[in-house]
């Protein structure tokens, strides 16, 4: 496996969880499993808690674009795990603040930085002969790693067999660089064209991971058919369409040793699906204190947990807050993201004090609480590959508002009416991105939340379903199959 960003190494985002988490799932179903991340160095001086890292002593160079880039790799293993996880060190490239970018604006050479990791992977692999089944990658950051392996790589000992995974956790975010950035790729500019490496002038390396990969997978069903249209494709609709008996939508799932209210040291009251009622009300009283809001049990908390941005709804819930806000409720956000969104919200908490309260940053131990503490989850989104905190949040038994966009729609089930989806219903789902229709979901949220016989039932539908890995794990090993299918079909 090949990502960019890996908890608990690095992580700006649901990428690294997925990372992480699939890589562990896959151990404990038996495979062997290898990690590559870069090593940003900097940034893991910080973490106490990771495991020995070591020097393998291996050294290798790579020519970018006439130029001699050395590198070296570090190993450890994936904590609790039999992962090896192998660290692509080059201190040019990866010794910095952030992984991507510093003040809003995306490093100048993240195409030499990521196209260097990319080559570096398939390098490692025949150096250290790995002799791979299948090169899972992740993102533009990685896909480089698929032109190469049906490239340079095809039939070279160690890989004569291996077959490759492409996943695409978002497709808004694609390694768009300028064409002359081609020679860093080290592939032949033969594959600069339409079908391959090319969108509108531009090298994309998003592009060229899904031209060349074997099978490609994206975070959940509904995201797999929104992609191959307009709305979502973000102008690879055409290839993705043309590559769709090769794509598949797997759910993502959620560590349940880190997210699990039985075990959860983050909470002050761990609670099971027997003992929620109990459990939610301690942390619920905790997470008003903690929090400043009134110390009232009757009524129902809405939390959110997110990066403040338009994609996430923040639009909807500031253009609708007066009329939530008429309800008898209390809000609670945590976050960071678009200044304006953060400025919103703090006047709201300045207008409605005890019962609007905001803290900007991130805290992973407030998050938790977070989860286990609301009544309701927020996550109006416009638009969501996938999305984990609708699952945290059914886990916890913190009923979502969500919706019925990509991984929202496959994991949240809609209460209609009690004779028609008591029984099944896990929150509230609505269609049009609209803060009339967010209000009207809400309310219709608040009233039943005052129906303990109804509230109740739908709190155990969420609780009892499965989102662990596990699951998740046993449908990627089936698209390795196929990728490795593919391959030998494929090879002389």
């Amino acid at each position: 496996m090949a990502a960019s960003e890996a908890v608990p190494f690095s992580k700006t985002g649901g990428l690294a969880d997925v990372a992480g988490a699939l890589a562990k799932s896959l151990d404990q179903l038996g495979h062997d499993v290898t990690l590559f991340l870069p090593d940003y160095f900097l940034l893991r001086q910080n973490k106490g808690s990771l495991p020995a890292i070591h020097d393998t002593g291996l050294r290798f160079s790579i020519q970018m674009n006439g130029r001699a880039v050395p590198g070296a790799v570090n190993w450890t293993t994936l904590p609790n795990t039999n992962v090896r996880v192998l660290l692509v060190r080059q201190p040019e490239y990866f010794d910095r603040r952030h992984l991507y970018q510093e003040d809003g604006h995306g490093y100048a050479d993240n195409c030499a930085r990521f196209c260097f990791f990319s080559r570096a992977v398939l390098e490692i692999c025949r150096q250290m002969i790995l002799r791979p089944d299948v090169i899972h990658s992740n993102d533009w950051q990685t896909g480089v790693v698929n032109g190469l392996l049906q490239t340079q790589y095809n039939g070279r000992p160690g890989f004569e067999r291996t077959g490759s995974v492409m996943t695409l956790h978002n497709m808004a975010f694609q390694g768009r660089f300028w064409h002359f950035d081609m020679p860093l790729t080290g592939m032949d500019w033969r594959h600069f064209n339409q079908n391959q490496m090319e969108a509108w002038g531009d090298l994309n390396l998003l592009k060229t991971g899904i031209a060349f990969a074997d099978q490609i997978t994206t975070v959940s069903p509904t995201y797999a058919t929104e992609i191959c249209t307009s709305d979502e494709g973000y102008g690879l609709e055409g290839l993705l369409s043309h590559r769709r008996d090769d794509l598949v939508g797997i759910l993502n799932g959620i560590d349940d040793d880190v997210w699990n209210p039985e075990t959860d040291h983050h909470i002050p009251a761990p609670y099971s699906i027997d003992t929620v009622g109990e459990g939610k009300r301690q942390c619920k009283a905790h997470l008003q204190t903690r929090m400043h809001l009134d110390q009232r049990a009757d009524v129902p908390i809405l939390g959110m947990v997110s990066r403040m941005a338009d994609q996430k709804g923040f639009d909807l819930i500031t253009g609708a807050a007066e009329r939530i806000l008429s309800q008898d409720l209390q809000m609670l956000f945590l976050g960071t993201g678009d200044a304006y969104y953060e400025g919103q919200l703090r006047d709201l908490a300045r207008r409605y004090p005890g019962k609007v309260a905001v803290e900007i940053g991130f805290d992973d131990s407030l998050a938790h609480q977070i989860e286990a503490g609301s009544d309701i989850f927020l996550m109006p989104s416009r638009f969501e590959p996938c999305g984990l905190n609708q699952m945290y949040s059914l886990r916890y038994g913190t009923v979502p508002i969500v919706r019925r966009v990509g991984g929202l729609a496959d994991s949240v089930e809609n209460f209609a009416s009690e004779s028609e989806s008591l029984q099944t219903a896990t929150g509230f789902v609505f269609g049009d991105y609209s803060k009339e229709l967010l209000a009207e979901t809400i309310e219709k949220a608040i009233w039943l939340y005052h129906q303990p016989h109804i509230w109740r039932q739908i709190v155990r539908n969420g609780m009892s379903r499965d989102w662990s890995w596990t699951r998740s794990a046993h449908e990627y090993v089936a698209v390795y199959r196929r990728a490795m299918e593919r391959r030998t079909r494929r090879s002389p």
